[in-house]
């Protein structure tokens, strides 16, 4: 087992051990935000025939060369064109039809004119225009050819892509199985929501922020509930979570005495991987696989509630997205200016709670208050996650460092852009 890697090192070897899960086939309002397991090939053009790409009326263009606002051209309304409409009449000279966005453009015609651009008088038009060939036609196979790849495996399904695949007539789709994630806390000082909080007890509130950060990434958390100080209980609730895909434990993978993580997943048959990551908040974390490859990926998350979020970010949270297919499994990253002096004495990586700012091109980071590891309001109130170098001891104000950023809504804005 190896001891005190880099944030790197440790990402790395966990990566490496991460599997891509199996495909699963799942109705189409079903696979938003679902990862691709199949390629899309179109068996249909899209759209299907020449159509008309607003309300207005079908021509021929060589009947109103030369038309204009001060010598409009006169055309009979022979018929019109619906929507869905099959229209077997054939538009001669002098003639126009009416006809809807979305209608197929009839036979004999070669372009439609704008119904701002046409004066109606019975069952005559004035045109003031001299449209080009096929000018507001959409072709046949515009959007899509039949025979054309459209969507690759590994695309995140949005709404556009579901749209796509509804168009081309497909009911179902192949994604990339979602991972069970199977969740124990363990301390005797811990209580289920509504239990008794007196003589020193706490809430069991990892159980409920590791399961919010598996759902916020589509992951599937599974409750093991809270272990007792004593290996028996802990391996029986370790075996139930074995099935799982991953096996989170929070707390218990330090060295005190009552901490029973490590020996009870080696008697499991857990080959763990390693133990101490050079960072803070969170270093005594560890990562372990079963030897027969069968079994979950295993991580021992510390117990102080920011460590354990944390740990789940930077470790388990690139894990699951490689599992769902994710091509890129990290959080998006900024440049940020510092407000403020930070220090730190050399040797580990730090991840700063911080809040962040922007003041014009510029994103400013402040930290969020007290960077203790049992503090929890700090993580309500960052919007980020500096990183502070392992070797680096002090940040002046004005010096830059990237910042990954934790809520998306930086990136919402107050403006439209247009």
């Amino acid at each position: 087992m190896r001891t005190d890697l880099t944030a790197s090192e440790a990402q790395r070897l966990i990566l490496d051990a991460t599997r891509v899960l199996g495909p699963e086939t799942v109705a189409i309002p079903a696979a938003l935000s679902r990862v691709l397991a199949e390629t899309i090939v179109a068996t249909r053009d899209l759209p299907p025939a020449p159509n008309s790409a607003m309300d207005g009326y079908a021509v021929r263009a060589a009947d109103l060369a030369g038309a204009s606002a001060e010598r409009p051209v006169r055309l009979r309304v022979a018929f019109e064109v619906a929507a869905g409409a099959h229209v077997a009449a054939v538009l001669a000279a002098g003639e126009a039809a009416r006809i809807l966005t979305g209608a197929p453009i009839p036979s004999g015609s070669d372009s439609v004119v704008r119904q701002e651009d046409v004066a109606r008088d019975r069952e005559q038009i004035l045109v003031r225009v001299a449209p080009l060939p096929r000018q507001h036609v959409r072709e046949r196979g515009e959007d899509v050819r039949c025979g054309e790849r459209v969507l690759e495996p590994g695309v995140s399904i949005g709404p556009a892509e579901v749209g796509m695949l509804a168009a081309l007539g497909r009911g179902v789709v192949s994604v990339r199985q979602r991972p069970r994630v199977a969740i124990l806390s363990g301390g005797d000082e811990l209580v289920e929501l509504g239990g008794d909080v007196g003589n020193g007890r706490i809430v069991a509130s990892n159980s409920y922020s590791l399961a919010a950060q598996c759902r916020e990434l589509g992951a599937e958390p599974v409750h093991l509930g809270i272990a007792r100080d004593d290996p028996e209980d802990l391996e029986r609730r370790f075996r139930a979570g074995l099935r799982a895909d991953v096996l989170v434990s929070s707390a218990g993978v330090s060295v005190g005495d009552r901490d029973y993580v490590r020996p009870v997943l080696e008697k499991l048959g857990c080959t763990l991987v390693f133990w101490g990551v050079k960072i803070k908040p969170g270093f005594p974390v560890c990562f372990g696989r079963f030897a027969t490859g069968d079994g979950p990926l295993v991580f021992g998350l510390p117990g102080n509630p920011v460590s354990a979020l944390l740990t789940f970010e930077q470790f388990v949270r690139p894990a699951l997205r490689k599992m769902t297919g994710h091509q890129v499994l990290f959080r998006p990253l900024v440049r940020a200016t510092l407000a403020e002096r930070l220090e730190k004495p050399p040797g580990r990586l730090h991840f700063v709670r911080v809040e962040l700012e922007r003041r014009g091109s510029q994103v400013l980071a402040r930290s969020t208050g007290t960077q203790s590891s049992g503090a929890l309001r700090s993580m309500t109130l960052a919007s980020g996650l500096l990183i502070f170098p392992a070797e680096e001891t002090l940040l002046a104000p004005g010096d830059s460092a990237d910042v990954q950023v934790l809520d998306e809504s930086f990136f919402h804005s107050s403006e439209p852009g247009f």
